[in-house]
């Protein structure tokens, strides 16, 4: 025999909350809940050179994009917890999960904002020229019969024989340290490369300085996983207020010193 669950008013008024309440609850919190629940911020961080991100005497991460993911964890509210990661582990530990963000100088390309989402930029990266004091060169003209170091068969190699066809090419298989080398050792007059890479040699050594043009300037951006539209708004908030505030310019030259000139950054992506 069928019995039929009767229900007495009030308990109709409790399972209706109840549903009510269920109801309004969504079925997979956003990131952005997740690390206030979880009570910090998981940011991948590459520790591989000086001064985007390294480790002091200590073994403690440090250097620029640090500075800039400890200050994106302040207005999550949270400590941040860091994980080293380079070349193609920034994108994939982010599809996975096991990354809520990565500030990584990670540069924005097509490609790669088919697979993750990107802040606005809060830096930029590109080509530039650094050169002996003494060579008294002001251009990229300057640099025709000039001994200039490039890293063999990369982008600056390709762009330096268009732009000054007549130099002394001098090829280093890896720019840092072998180019690096011949340049403190005097051996070049001049190289070319990152310029986050110069631009931090410059204000180590005083026999150097950079030209001031930056070449293909490529914006570097906070990576996140798809889908999650209010943690891009919130980290695009952070970036925009780290440019207008001077934050941006003052971790800019902490790291490069105090004459480097930061890219210009805008507030608006």
């Amino acid at each position: 025999m069928q019995q039929r669950l009767q229900l007495k008013p009030a308990g109709v008024i409790a399972l209706a909350a109840v549903l009510m309440t269920a109801t309004a609850v969504p079925a997979q919190a956003g990131r952005i809940e997740e690390i206030k629940a979880r009570g910090y911020v998981r940011v991948g961080v590459s520790l591989g050179g000086e001064p985007i991100g390294f480790r002091d005497e200590r073994s403690e991460p440090v250097g620029y994009d640090v500075d800039v993911a400890k200050q994106l964890a302040a207005r999550f509210g949270v400590p941040v917890r860091f994980s080293d990661v380079s070349g193609d582990a920034r994108i994939s530990m982010l599809r996975a999960g096991q990354l809520d963000l990565v500030v990584a100088n990670v540069s924005i390309t097509p490609q790669r904002a088919t697979v993750v989402d990107f802040s606005i930029p809060y830096n930029a990266a590109g080509l530039r020229v650094i050169a002996q004091k003494s060579a008294r060169i002001k251009s990229l003209a300057d640099l025709n019969g000039k001994r200039v170091v490039v890293g063999r068969g990369t982008t600056a190699s390709a762009f330096l024989k268009k732009s000054a066809p007549r130099a002394e090419f001098i090829y280093a298989d890896s720019f840092a340290p072998d180019g690096v080398l011949l340049l403190l050792q005097r051996r070049a007059d001049a190289g070319i490369e990152d310029s986050s890479l110069l631009d931090y040699l410059a204000s180590r050594y005083d026999q150097f300085e950079t030209l001031p043009a930056m070449y293909g300037n490529a914006p570097i951006g906070i990576a996140m996983a798809k889908g999650d539209p209010a943690l891009l708004k919130f980290v695009n908030g952070f970036v925009a207020d780290y440019i207008q505030s001077g934050a941006y310019a003052a971790n800019y030259r902490k790291w490069w010193g105090a004459k480097a000139a930061p890219p210009v950054l805008s507030p608006q992506g």
